[in-house]
């Protein structure tokens, strides 16, 4: 089913699947909802799963930015509002980790569970925020989403993705637009620390890391998981930045291990 929540000047498009405890999935960067069309699946025969487009992203509408996470996260705690529930645990791929992450320092309360994927938990370097302004500039100055999916996709998978893996994923990211990607990467340049807040977290609590994941490296990924009380490393061994995609049924399994904790 899908829902249309009104959130200030912005209209977020929501699937809403399944039955059962809630479970939210969060994409990344430059994608949409659409990498978890296997997790959906798979999770809708037990679970309600609400699977959101973020703000300015794939079928939700655009707003001005910047896109501030805990503007993202606000967006998600009325989207969870209008299907009618109050907890949930949530998935957040990269983008969308920081999201839930986010989330968890405003909502604590509605948190049952937590799965960052590929997210990291640390605020951008500054050289890493000035190459998302200076994007930024480039996609507004283009008026293309183009710069974005350069940037980004060919660091997304691993060496041994197939080419329609690759066609697949180029093809999601084409679902999104300028003014919302623009706004995005200036919010997530902006975006603070999480790890303050990790100790913090009581829930359990899933990393789940592509061994070839140059955003997320390995020991990053191991570090991670240590900082939360409840943490939990999972390791894709044949994946990038997008095991939801390159490894679906270990995904799969990964995210049943965790709901069952």
């Amino acid at each position: 089913m899908q829902i249309l929540v009104n959130v200030d000047d912005a209209r977020l498009d929501v699937e809403d699947r399944g039955a059962g405890n809630a479970i939210v999935l969060l994409h990344g960067f430059i994608l949409t909802r659409d990498i978890w069309n296997a997790q959906a699946d798979a999770l809708s025969k037990t679970h309600r799963v609400v699977l959101p487009d973020l703000r300015g992203m794939g079928r939700s509408t655009a707003s001005h930015g910047p896109y501030l996470m805990e503007a993202l996260a606000g967006d998600i705690a009325a989207a969870l509002d209008a299907v009618g529930n109050v907890r949930a645990s949530y998935v957040g791929h990269s983008l969308g980790g920081y999201v839930a992450l986010a989330f968890a320092r405003m909502y604590v309360e509605r948190v049952e569970r937590l799965a960052l994927v590929g997210a990291r938990l640390g605020e951008d370097t500054p050289e890493r925020a000035r190459f998302r302004e200076e994007l930024a500039d480039r996609i507004e100055a283009t008026g293309s989403i183009e710069p974005a999916l350069d940037a980004f996709l060919p660091q997304m998978l691993a060496p041994a993705a197939s080419a329609d893996l690759r066609a697949r994923v180029a093809e999601i990211g084409s679902h999104n637009g300028p003014i919302g990607a623009a706004a995005m990467l200036r919010g997530m340049a902006m975006r603070t620390s999480s790890e303050d807040i990790a100790s913090d977290i009581e829930v359990p609590v899933l990393v789940l890391a592509g061994a070839h994941d140059p955003f997320l490296p390995p020991p990053e990924a191991a570090a991670e998981a240590q900082a939360f009380p409840k943490g939990r490393l999972v390791t894709c061994e044949r994946s990038g930045h997008l095991p939801m995609l390159e490894e679906p049924e270990q995904t799969n399994a990964a995210l049943a291990g965790w709901l069952g904790s």
